[in-house]
């Protein structure tokens, strides 16, 4: 039998708000904007694997100290442009602020745990500390997920556990940073990975949306 969390762990776009991140478009900007500190050939062959994030760690590699450092705020800037401009086109999903809402009456507290910056995030949820006790992004820890600090950052000052806390999220990604914290997962299917994607990272809920998702923990 699985238990109603005592905490519950958000991403933000794709979960609780409309995905309007261009993942494709902002790695290009994130490549412009390296123009200036590698060679066409380096560029060309950036990792393009790699999520934009930990693409920027092979930095440190290719170059002096003082360089990878000036380069990584070039392209800082670069990608908060490009994601609030994103964020002006977003907007919360219909089903999130009850769902909060009726977290907030039950009084289990929620968090906020996002790879984007925190700028994106007010532009579409400029009241989120009324609804939410932590919103931590990029910025705000060392490691982002799916490193599990980035979650065990949340928790800390909530006193909850992680394996009372519930991960929700709508790419593998975000199952995989729960699992890597010892805490519980869900997948929502409100993102751009699909059922079979979802299911593969094996989350121990899935669900159409969150609303849905709290019907099934029976809140």
């Amino acid at each position: 039998m699985k238990l109603i969390p005592k905490a519950i762990l958000f991403d933000f776009d794709g979960t609780l708000a409309v995905l309007t991140l261009d993942f494709t478009k902002m790695r290009h900007a994130a490549i412009a904007a390296l123009r200036g500190f590698l060679s066409a050939d380096e560029l060309a062959h950036y990792d393009a694997e790699r999520p934009v994030m930990e693409a920027l760690d092979l930095l440190d590699k290719r170059l002096p100290a003082s360089r990878s450092t000036e380069a990584r705020a070039v392209v800082e800037k670069a990608l908060i442009d490009f994601e609030v401009e994103a964020a002006k086109l977003s907007r919360l999903y219909t089903f999130t602020l009850p769902a909060l809402t009726r977290l907030r009456e039950k009084n289990i507290p929620c968090a906020i745990i996002t790879r984007n910056c925190r700028a994106s995030v007010e532009t579409v949820f400029p009241n989120h500390a009324d609804y939410c006790a932590q919103l931590l992004t990029r910025h705000d820890v060392k490691n982002i997920k799916p490193h599990p600090d980035h979650l065990l950052g949340a928790l800390a000052p909530l006193g909850v556990a992680p394996a009372d806390a519930l991960m929700v999220g709508d790419h593998p990604m975000d199952i995989v940073a729960a699992k890597n914290a010892g805490c519980q997962s869900a997948g929502v299917l409100t993102g751009e990975a699909g059922p079979e994607l979802m299911a593969a990272a094996e989350p121990d809920y899935l669900a159409n949306d969150v609303g849905e998702l709290m019907k099934m923990l029976g809140l």
